[in-house]
């Protein structure tokens, strides 16, 4: 495993080369020892003052490297470090809600996230979803594995306070005794959830997940019902020493990756989403994309949510994606087409609603495979939305214009 170039310098050694002070940091430099096998005194000089011009290269030197490494457990990641779940979640309508307003639905099976290469400061994490019995997930959003990777060193404060009233426990899983932490939410009285987390004190193998041993979420209010659930099953540490080949994104969850949509007519109106993850952190923000410069060049005011609350909201997510293509109630048969997306031409299915009232014909376009390799570096959210959705001959609506990979090394 390579260690970032700085890591290897002293701190005086790294302090002097931003000086550039000369002879003043010879007391740094190693001392000789003559042929008799005496030591010879180091040599010794007159310091030089430290100028507002050496001042001003040291903050320099400072703003050119924004990451420090930290003491976070990622740093240690071994490719094989492995943590599984068997996960379940259904929604039915309650009450006096009309039938097929909510539609039930439920899935159940086992995510498993697993390190699949490391090259500081990334760990690449592989994301996947099976059957109870391992075969791959038959729900359209869970079918294939995802990659991401996971930035080991701190670029910024990350934090995400545990809400709800808690209680201290021990309990077995995994096939070992854990020391825990559980905190209960519940939020019915304002017809919210029940939401109930725990977590291990230590995490240990459980980096990844931020040290998570259950999760549950159960719905109460609005007319719905159900709930979704994360229990562990498996955690494992990779063998030391083993580095594995990074896997491109070609099929990315989201982090490392970007894509342009545009709202409304207004070419003004194109929002660049970007994504990144960070120490079992997801980091997700809109920008206006720059012409010129990175992609994505920041992610200091992203919006931050725990991986292991990605990874439940994505299971919850399946719910409303029961099969591919969709066939939304309503909408005409769909005709096969090929689309122009950036540099990227995708086969898809055009679906489109009259709406005679309006004098309006809504169109909706979808890839027509979501996993098709016409599609690679595309993020994971952005494969299941519409590439088109529009009035004709009114306007408005949304268009996904373009979308890449920024990490370095990552593009497909």
């Amino acid at each position: 495993m390579r260690k970032p170039v700085a890591a290897s310098l002293s701190r005086p050694a790294m302090l002097c080369a931003a000086l550039a002070l000369g002879t003043s940091c010879k007391s740094v430099e190693p001392h000789t020892t003559p042929s008799d096998g005496t030591t010879a005194p180091p040599e010794v000089s007159t310091p030089a003052p430290v100028t507002e011009t050496a001042t001003e290269a040291e903050a320099e030197a400072e703003a050119e490297a924004p990451t420090r490494r930290g003491n976070s457990l990622w740093l240690n990641a071994r490719v094989g470090d492995r943590v599984a779940y068997s996960f379940s979640a259904n929604r039915k309508a309650m009450g006096r809600q009309a039938p097929g307003t909510v539609p039930s639905a439920a899935v159940a099976g086992v995510v498993t996230l697993e390190v699949s290469a490391v090259e500081l400061p990334w760990v690449w994490v592989t994301l996947y979803f099976t059957e109870d019995g391992g075969a791959p997930s038959r729900q359209p959003l869970l079918a294939r594995p995802l990659v991401m990777p996971v930035r080991a060193d701190e670029s910024r404060a990350l934090d995400a306070p545990r809400e709800g009233k808690q209680s201290t426990e021990q309990l077995a899983a995994a096939g070992r005794q854990w020391e825990a932490k559980r905190y209960l939410n519940d939020k019915r009285s304002f017809d919210g959830p029940l939401e109930n987390r725990l977590y291990a004190a230590t995490p240990g193998p459980l980096y990844l997940t931020n040290g998570l041993l259950d999760a549950s979420t159960t719905l109460s209010g609005f007319g719905t019902g159900g709930g979704s659930q994360l229990t562990l099953v498996e955690a494992r540490q990779g063998q030391e020493g083993g580095t594995g080949l990074p896997p491109t994104l070609a099929r990315p969850w989201g982090p490392g990756t970007w894509f342009d949509v545009q709202v409304g007519e207004d070419t003004t109106s194109v929002m660049r989403t970007c994504q990144a993850a960070e120490r079992g952190f997801l980091l997700r923000q809109q920008v206006t994309p720059s012409k010129t410069g990175a992609a994505c060049p920041d992610f200091t005011q992203a919006d931050a949510v725990p991986l292991e609350e990605a990874v439940l909201a994505r299971i919850w997510e399946s719910l409303d994606v029961r099969q591919w293509p969709p066939s939304p109630t309503g909408l005409a048969p769909a005709r096969s087409e090929t689309v122009t997306v950036g540099a990227h031409r995708v086969p898809a299915l055009r679906f489109e609603t009259p709406q005679p009232q309006m004098n309006n014909v809504q169109v909706q376009v979808y890839a027509a495979d979501p996993w098709d390799e016409a599609l690679s570096g595309l993020a994971h959210e952005a494969r299941f939305q519409p590439l088109l959705d529009q009035l004709m001959p009114a306007g408005g609506g949304m268009q996904l214009l373009d979308w890449g990979v920024w990490v370095p090394g990552g593009t497909p």
